[in-house]
């Protein structure tokens, strides 16, 4: 009888564990730590950069270095780099530091939407104490050094103790609007800063992902050369280039403080395959390389890394239309707001790393950590698939690609 009463209990923990993680949205160490700690970052600065080659909100997107957002903070200092796809991220983390109590600075080339962003936030030290700094992230070693100065003097020399990157280069996506409208908005304003664009790359194939056997090495070299509209120079000069040398800059103020904690933004294409995106996940796998390291070599001496790798995030709440005449995708995405909580809880109490998605993205990050000859032959399984799935304007995340179906409309 005994015998049978432990099975029963072990069943039933086994299926409160199973349960627990297939509706999760985040790795277990992450979500049992709750809530984020206030004390870390009330009445600290944060200094974040809100688009390098800043778009405004919406229309004017740029797919050149298009949008960062960088949140800087002084005493603690938080920079965020966001594109436009995952703008919306960066504006909802701006709002729950300020929240918290935390001193903002905001950066970003386009003023007029620093304002906006301004406006928006509400806590013990914003609108009013909040600090606008224009900075472009794909300016220069010169520029970004001047900013990190001028963020390292606010609010009374505090200095800067945290740096929250999230920064990447993807596909713009306006919201409310189609994907070919969204493109043609890019184009025209390409066209209009630049002689080399013109307006028929709207035929390009918009919606196709790059494969690895896109990358080109005049792509890799110019930065105004298109596969499948993306620049591979671009991907790497937001994700990796400018952000590594932001990094190295402000880390010198930091260590002579003694302290300091950078929290970057990567994705769970930077920790497993992801078909389709191979140029943006070459350069999520060379930030994790690079923060991994960097922490190791100063972590006792004041500096700490929190590499944050979401999955598929909602950025919008209006669903995303198409010309097909299709109706939006089925992907199932954390949202905006969750995901700048959980980012926020990871940073605050130290995590070394943290994931952030639904399933099935987070069990295949599981199985690649740590079954990874499982986790890898799973996904050259579905790699081909997913691709094809991408030029159908299908769901690239859901099972059915493991099940063996073409669509996952």
């Amino acid at each position: 009888m005994l015998a049978l009463v432990l099975a029963l209990l072990s069943l039933t923990s086994i299926a409160a564990v199973l349960f627990k993680f297939i509706t999760a949205d985040g790795d277990f160490t992450l979500l049992s730590k709750k809530h984020a700690k206030r004390e870390e970052v009330e009445d600290k600065v944060l200094c974040g950069l809100l688009g390098p080659a800043a778009a405004s909100h919406g229309d004017d997107v740029v797919a050149d270095n298009s949008g960062k957002f960088v949140l800087l903070i002084a005493k603690s200092f938080i920079c965020l780099s966001a594109p436009i796809a995952s703008y919306v991220v960066g504006e909802v983390l701006a709002k729950q530091f300020a929240s918290l109590g935390a001193k903002l600075i905001i950066s970003a080339r386009n003023e007029a939407e620093l304002e906006r962003v301004k406006k928006l936030l509400t806590g013990k030290h914003a609108p009013d104490e909040v600090i606008i700094l224009p900075l472009d992230l794909a300016s220069g070693e010169d520029s970004l050094n001047d900013a990190v100065q001028k963020a390292e003097s606010c609010f009374s020399n505090a200095g800067v103790d945290y740096m929250i990157h999230n920064a990447a280069y993807e596909r713009p996506v306006n919201r409310g609007q189609s994907r070919q409208t969204t493109l043609t908005l890019v184009l025209k304003d390409i066209a209009s800063r630049s002689n080399w664009v013109e307006l028929n790359m709207m035929k390009l194939a918009w919606h196709m992902k790059t494969t690895a056997l896109d990358v080109t090495e005049e792509s890799l070299k110019k930065t105004n050369c298109f596969t499948t509209l993306f620049c591979m120079q671009a991907t790497f000069n937001i994700n990796v280039m400018g952000t590594l040398s932001l990094t190295r800059l402000l880390a010198a103020s930091m260590l002579r403080r003694g302290r300091g904690h950078f929290v970057v933004m990567s994705s769970a294409a930077g920790k497993t395959p992801a078909p389709g995106q191979a140029v943006y996940s070459a350069s999520k796998f060379a930030l994790n390389g690079y923060f991994h390291s960097l922490r190791s070599e100063l972590y006792r001496k004041g500096i700490k890394v929190t590499i944050v790798c979401p999955g598929p995030i909602k950025t919008s709440s209006v669903p995303e239309a198409n010309t097909s005449g299709q109706k939006g995708s089925s992907e199932k995405r954390v949202s905006s707001e969750r995901c700048a909580e959980l980012t926020i809880i990871a940073a605050t109490h130290g995590l070394k790393e943290a994931w952030i998605s639904f399933q099935p993205v987070l069990a295949v990050m599981y199985l690649v950590q740590y079954m990874p000859s499982i986790g890898y032959w799973l996904m050259d399984k579905i790699g081909e698939k997913r691709i094809e799935v991408a030029a159908q304007k299908g769901d690239t995340y859901s099972l059915s690609l493991l099940l063996g179906r073409k669509k996952a409309l």
